[in-house]
């Protein structure tokens, strides 16, 4: 069984965008979940005050993750209506594939990219099949 892969960022959200960002979400992830069975989770975790977003993804492997990207390529444009990412970071639990660290390094100028591959761990989640 392939290790789950887990994609983590974090950025800002523009000052009055908080409602906007919110209704926009909604949209989203219909589409995601219309579009990717294979994904097991994909939370959107605001601060208190409305100002940062924390996105927590975990898919059954890399290759869930590079169907990811693929799906919500022509969204990414709508993105910096809302969000400031600026001072975005980048945490991969999991070993990437080249494709994926390759456009994950492109992420941005100065975008941290944090990549921690596994070490020891369990895993009972199962992906639902394609």
């Amino acid at each position: 069984m392939a290790e789950p892969f887990i994609f983590i960022t974090t950025y800002a959200i523009k000052e009055g965008k908080l409602e906007g960002y919110k209704q926009y979400l909604r949209e989203f992830l219909k589409m995601i979940e219309a579009k990717e069975p294979r994904l097991i989770h994909f939370g959107v975790y605001i601060n208190e005050d409305g100002t940062e977003v924390t996105n927590v993804q975990v898919h059954p492997d890399a290759k869930s993750m590079e169907y990811h990207l693929e799906v919500v390529a022509d969204e990414v444009a709508k993105w910096p209506e809302f969000c400031d990412f600026s001072k975005m970071s980048i945490q991969v639990c999991g070993t990437p594939t080249d494709a994926l660290l390759s456009g994950l390094t492109h992420a941005g100028p100065g975008v941290p990219l944090n990549v921690k591959t596994l070490h020891a761990g369990l895993t009972r989640l199962q992906p639902q099949p394609v």
